[in-house]
């Protein structure tokens, strides 16, 4: 049985947490929203406004507080005072605590941010006194501790082995794929692209739906015979190596055709034009890198003057 903190509890805390017990383990809570603890003390939970690790055992300090975006910025208030907080705790510390973000948040924020913050306000030192990853969650606010007890995907990170095995062992009982890294900032790109591979994939419909509108034709059965006939759709390999622009006939074609096609019907496509923009940006550094490699090549064999 492990000892477990949640800092912060709103949906993904609350659902990290009722998971754990649901395991066996012991948890506390911490929030500052008085409302928050009196809900989760009216079902029985430990829940309380301090986090207080003073002759605690070892544990696991998860975070999972709110990375809100304001415009196009994360906003990580929340977030570094819930670490502060999490800092001063580790300061007086018996135990040797595993701190892990949980909290959805830009890649390099676990060393960049998280660190140096635990590091100052605790006035110990990363590997010595306490350890840190990376647990990014993938959990649907409909059905969050629901999909925390049986995860399709786990990732953990961290530049500990040891911390990357004690994770795993805590979180293997539960189920569903395992993918571990070395670098945190690796896990918390994994869990940013996750959602934004999502959202892209939503807004590519939404477009066609609009074209699919404009021609008089019904969309679902068209989304739905694609899901199944693209490649892209069915292999989860297809297209995903990066740093290469899509080639051949088809693929340029239809792009660049399919834009001339919604221009007839006075429709615009930015999601398309992005896309075809994008090839083209990979396209000019393949063809960058081919010309720096030839006169490369060339200078290599040129006689000295």
């Amino acid at each position: 049985m492990a000892r477990i903190f949640i800092v912060g509890s709103g949906v993904v805390g609350t659902a990290t947490g009722k998971g754990f017990l649901h395991a066996g383990h012991e948890v506390t809570f911490i929030d500052i929203a008085h409302r928050r603890l009196e809900y989760l003390r009216s079902q029985g939970l430990d829940a309380r406004d301090t986090l207080d690790l003073d002759n605690e055992p070892d544990s696991f300090v998860f975070l999972t507080l709110p990375t809100p975006n304001v415009g196009h910025r994360y906003d990580l208030s929340a977030f570094e005072d819930g670490t502060t907080t999490v800092g001063k705790a580790l300061g007086t510390a018996s135990g040797t605590h595993v701190v892990v973000v949980r909290s959805t948040v830009p890649p390099g924020t676990t060393e960049g941010l998280v660190q140096p913050l635990l590091e100052k306000h605790s006035g110990r030192t990363l590997g010595e006194d306490f350890h840190l990853a990376s647990n990014p969650e993938f959990l649907r606010a409909a059905s969050a501790v629901e999909d925390f007890k049986h995860p399709w995907m786990t990732v953990i990170a961290s530049r500990s082995t040891r911390t990357v095995e004690r994770l795993s062992e805590l979180l293997a009982p539960f189920g569903g794929e395992l993918r571990t890294f070395d670098d945190p900032a690796a896990a918390e790109m994994v869990k940013c692209a996750h959602n934004i591979f999502n959202a892209t994939k939503i807004s590519f419909w939404n477009e066609m739906w609009l074209v699919s509108q404009a021609l008089g034709l019904d969309l679902d059965p068209i989304a739905q015979t694609v899901a199944r006939s693209a490649e892209g759709s069915y292999n989860p390999s297809y297209g995903i190596r990066g740093g290469a622009p899509y080639g051949g006939v088809c693929l340029p074609k239809d792009t660049q055709g399919f834009l001339g096609l919604a221009d007839s019907i006075s429709l615009e496509m930015p999601l398309l034009r992005a896309v075809v923009r994008v090839n083209d940006v990979l396209a000019d550094r393949a063809a960058g890198g081919r010309s720096e490699r030839v006169a490369g090549e060339k200078a290599a064999v040129s006689p000295a003057a």
